[in-house]
Parts: C-alpha cells; structure tokens; sequence
C-alpha cells in the first residue's frame, strides 16, 4: 500500500466518523531534509496521525500547529530552520541542516477540490499530474483568494481546482506553471506573478506506480510481489499454470493472469518493468522475445549468465546486439550484489536492482556518491 493510500483510507475512516482533520504538506525545501516536498501527514483533533513529514523531528510540533489549525478553521505556513542547534522545538541539534516549510490546512469534508479529493482523483485515474499548491501569497498586494489553492493538471488539461485556481490568478498563470512542470517532468518551487498580484506555489509532479510483470508464479515469486507492492508498484503475475497462478496466492498483485506459453506472443508488450522468472526456459524464451520487441526499459532474467546467452542467441541477436542489451536494458543475472541466497533475499536484491534503474542510480553506497543525494533545492526567487 501506498502512502497515498494509506492517507486517503484514514481520512475516508475520519470523515466516516465525523472527525475533524488536518492535512500537513512539505511545500518547500531548502538544504537538508528527510521527506522533500510533497510529503503528507495527515493529522486528527485529537491528534492521531497518519503518514509522515520528516524523520520522526517534526511530527510532534507540526502535530500541535495542526491542532490549533483545525480549531482555527485557517491554513497556517510554519517554517523549521533545523540548523538551528538552539532551538529546542525540534530535539535535532545540528540535524538534518535544512529549512523545512509545512503547510497545514484543516480539511473540509463536502469540498470535491479540498487536496485529498484532488489527489484521490489522481489515484483513481493513475496518469502523470501536477499537482500545484500555492502556499503564499502577497498580502500586500490585496490578494483576496488565500493559501491552500490548488488544481491539479494531466496532458489533458486542468481536472481539479479550476473554479479556485481562477479565483486565485485571475488568467492561467497557475496553469500555466503546471503545465510547464508537467513538460519538463521535475517537481520545483516558483514565485507566479499572477494578474492580481504574486503567489508562491509548489509545482509537484505526481507520477503513477510503478508497474511491473512478473513471469513465473512459483513461491520465490511470493516475497518478490509482496515487497514491490510494500512500495506501491502495480504488479501484474503471469504464468501458465493456473493451479500456480491464483489472486489467493498472490493477495498484494494488482493482477494474476494465466496465460499459456502459446499466448505469450499475442500478448502486447507495454513499457512496464518486466520480470522473468518461470523456471521453464521456453516460457523465459518467449517472454522475453515479447518484451525485447517492446519499449520495456528493464528486463530482468533469473538464472545464470549462459542461460542469457543462450536464449538470446537462440534469438538470432549478434553480438554487437546482444552487448548493446545488456549495457542497457537487460538485467541477467538479475539483481544487485547483495549475497543474497533465500527467496527474500534475492527479492531483496531484484526489488534494489528495479529501484536504481528507475531513479537512474548505480547503486553504490551512498556513502561513495560524490553527488548530493538529492537534487538541490530551487533557488528562493525562482519566478515563471
């Protein structure tokens, strides 16, 4: 389950209960921080929470400022300088060296564009959005429309928070900047100068999950499944044998599907991350006859490197093709280097593998990496 999800199935249970509620945003990052823009937290009056904005540093005083959100019935911005080694609000010390900026909004139930409706609309319709927030605004300018306006924008256009983002800017500004982002696909903090004055607004990508097909139900397929999906990856389980392939066996997949060795080919190759792991070398065959033909950026292959060899050849591939593969998008043996031995381990070691490939990481320690860890944060006058 994903942490969207878990924050939309507490707030489903709040609203059930007629409890009141506040949502915690990380909207902006400057140096440091455990979560980066776009965590969540959801908060209840009676302070339960679900999800997280930092560490475990944060919670505590973000969860009281909530509070009195709810009791305001106003949307607050609070800002926490954890270089700060004097400031006993947070017990960081010298921390995680960063400025962290949370928007907390008290959450009104019966309004369709209040930020969780407008992210469960993406969930439900899983396409890259970009979600834009704005969290200040130039007071002294007039603006009468306040912080805690939203839209949520796909390739098809605005989909959520139309209405207020009108109100807000007067034109498209907003829009705009969200379709800009959607272009360039990388989530950013901009000052918009709008028609009735300056906004800051987080500009944050929303990315679907990860989808992934795992060929072979067998039980080392079983902890494979159930960490991708700990991760919030769509997983879809194939296999021939329908005595193997069952929703009962695999609860977490989004799909178990039986389909025969002689239907492989017929099947459309998608651009989902593709796993093969039957342990019938024909079934391997075909499956990845299917994908290598397809726009599938990670084919990863149990079994030893001659069995790659093989098949490939077995392919017609020359050499020069074959190398190009295997520097790019054929993954065998699959895996990362971890000594891994039991089912879970090599899962461990696949699911690590599928992770760096997805985020374009080597998969050194980070302790090796020269570069930051994460991609620096926007400059503070950064202005569409």
């Amino acid at each position: 389950m994903t942490e969207l999800q878990r924050l939309l199935l507490a707030y489903d249970q709040h609203r059930a209960q007629g409890q009141s509620c506040a949502l915690a945003t990380v909207v902006e990052v400057l140096g440091s921080a455990y979560r980066r823009p776009g965590a969540r937290m959801l908060v209840t009056d009676d302070g339960q929470l679900t999800g997280a904005i930092s560490g475990g540093c944060l919670e505590g005083d973000a969860r009281q400022r909530a509070r009195q959100a709810i009791f305001r019935g106003q949307p607050a911005l609070v800002t926490y300088d954890t270089r700060d080694e004097d400031d006993p609000r947070h017990g960081l010390g010298p921390g995680c060296q960063g400025v962290v900026r949370i928007l907390l909004e008290p959450l009104d139930f019966a309004a369709p564009d209040n930020p969780l409706e407008l992210l469960r609309s993406f969930a439900q319709h899983p396409e890259p959005a970009v979600l834009a927030t704005v969290f200040e605004i130039d007071t002294a300018a007039g603006l009468r429309a306040g912080v805690g306006q939203r839209l949520l924008l796909t390739a098809a256009g605005v989909t959520g928070g139309a209405s207020t983002a009108r109100a807000l800017v007067g034109a498209s500004a907003l829009a705009e900047a969200a379709r800009a982002t959607l272009a360039e696909g990388v989530s950013r903090v901009l000052d918009i100068e709008t028609e009735v004055g300056s906004v800051r607004a987080l500009l944050e990508l929303l990315k679907p999950p990860l989808r992934v097909v795992v060929y072979g139900a067998g039980n080392d397929a079983q902890p494979l499944v159930r960490l991708g999906a700990s991760l919030g990856w769509h997983i879809t389980v194939v296999d021939g044998r329908p005595h193997l392939a069952t929703a009962a066996r695999f609860p977490e997949a989004a799909e178990v599907r039986v389909v025969p060795l002689a239907a492989i080919a017929q099947e459309t190759p998608g651009d989902a991350y593709a796993v093969l792991l039957s342990h019938n070398y024909a079934y391997d065959l075909a499956a990845l006859a299917l994908h290598l033909a397809g726009p599938a950026p990670y084919i990863g292959l149990l079994g030893p490197y001659a069995k790659a060899t093989r098949l490939l050849r077995e392919l017609c591939l020359s050499d020069a093709e074959i190398t190009t593969l295997r520097r790019t998008r054929l993954h065998s043996p699959i895996g990362l280097d971890l000594g891994s031995e039991t089912p879970e381990e090599i899962a461990l070691a696949i699911v690590a593998e599928i992770q760096s490939k997805r985020h374009q990481r080597d998969g050194r320690p980070l302790r090796e990496r020269a570069a930051e860890v994460h991609a620096p944060a926007p400059r503070l006058q950064e202005t569409f």
